[in-house]
């Protein structure tokens, strides 16, 4: 009878578990051209791609620390760096945040936090700079 109450002890904390709060990043290259050094800033820290090939997409998740903006920092297949601050983002949120390169525009990109509330747009004008 012990062991089954333990069993049944440890399924309860299996199922429940602890959660953590996390944003489900995707990066998406849709230009004809590839990307390289594709970073993104946010509170606290940073992640990103060496390359990112035209078509392909770079998925990452990350927990925010901390309240801010987020930045993309990108070099085009010219050797042009360009970068764009974005949408802040704040401490526990969670949910799902696509940034889209799109042809001869400025990145676009999409957050979807629990309860269906959404936040997107086109970043503002990107800057750039001659290597």
């Amino acid at each position: 009878m012990r062991s089954f109450s333990l069993c049944a002890l440890a399924a309860v904390f299996a199922l429940t578990g602890c959660h953590s709060a996390v944003i489900d990043a995707t990066l998406s290259n849709r230009t004809a051209e590839p990307l390289s050094l594709v970073e993104v800033d946010y509170p606290s820290a940073s992640f990103g791609t060496q390359s990112l090939a035209p078509g392909r997409d770079f998925h990452y998740r990350f927990k925010v620390l901390g309240n801010g903006p987020a930045t993309i920092l990108w070099t085009d297949a010219a050797h042009q760096d360009h970068k764009s601050s974005g949408l802040d983002l704040h401490e526990g949120e969670e949910g799902k945040l696509t940034i889209l390169f799109n042809p001869n525009a400025a990145p676009t990109w999409d957050l979807l936090l629990p309860g269906n509330t959404h936040v997107s747009g086109v970043l503002p004008e990107a800057s750039s700079s001659p290597k």
